[in-house]
């Protein structure tokens, strides 16, 4: 049992440490031998327990995604709160894990590494959720789930990552608690211009 525990707690570290090398250089900057350094074990143990640094880039996420409290997660019945809930979710929650995501803008990342499969099936779950309460009457039948979801990904992320042209054009920046208060009641507003002529069913 205790060589059981250790294995655990050596590739929890493992994990951990390879989270903190990978969020702050991004896939490519990431190092094997850093990442070894960080964890206080050499590269020769790392590759016992992850063949390969996709599968270690994908297991931190997996592992991530999992530690998350699910049921804080569950989407609103309502869509005009849909927004402004993911936004709330991405403040208090996902921070870290969305400033790594942006590495993927300047990387060339390897096909089915950096979660993609876990990730893309959150995403998907939220357009199946707008398609749901499309086909309720809750959203306006000539909108695309697809794109109701990028649109709101897109409103709940860009102003947290780009928190220098935020303060730009508003002052605030991200992590100012006034902005989130504010981007919170647009978001809010905004949605129920686009579904205010929609009543549930």
């Amino acid at each position: 049992m205790g060589e059981i525990r250790n294995a655990e707690r050596t590739r929890k570290a493992i994990l951990q440490a390879a989270k903190e090398e990978f969020y702050d250089k991004g896939y490519r900057g990431a190092r094997v031998e850093a990442i070894a350094k960080r964890a206080g074990c050499n590269k020769q143990l790392i590759y016992h327990y992850f063949k390969s640094k996709d599968q270690l880039i994908n297991e931190v996420i997996d592992d991530f995604l999992t530690s998350l409290p699910q049921g804080n997660f569950a989407l609103p019945a309502n869509p005009v709160q849909i927004a402004e809930f993911r936004y709330k979710v991405n403040v208090e929650h996902l921070m870290d894990f969305l400033k790594y995501t942006a590495w993927e803008a300047i990387e060339t990342i390897p096909e089915n590494s950096n979660g993609a499969e876990r990730r893309k099936k959150v995403l998907h779950s939220y357009v199946e959720d707008m398609s749901s309460k499309q086909e309720m009457g809750m959203v306006p039948p000539e909108l695309d789930p697809a794109l109701i979801t990028l649109m709101i990904s897109s409103l709940t992320i860009y102003p947290l990552l780009y928190s220098n042209v935020t303060r730009m054009i508003t002052g605030y920046s991200a992590e100012d608690p006034e902005f989130q208060k504010q981007w919170a009641q647009f978001l809010h507003l905004i949605s129920e211009r686009i579904f205010e002529y929609v009543k549930p069913k």
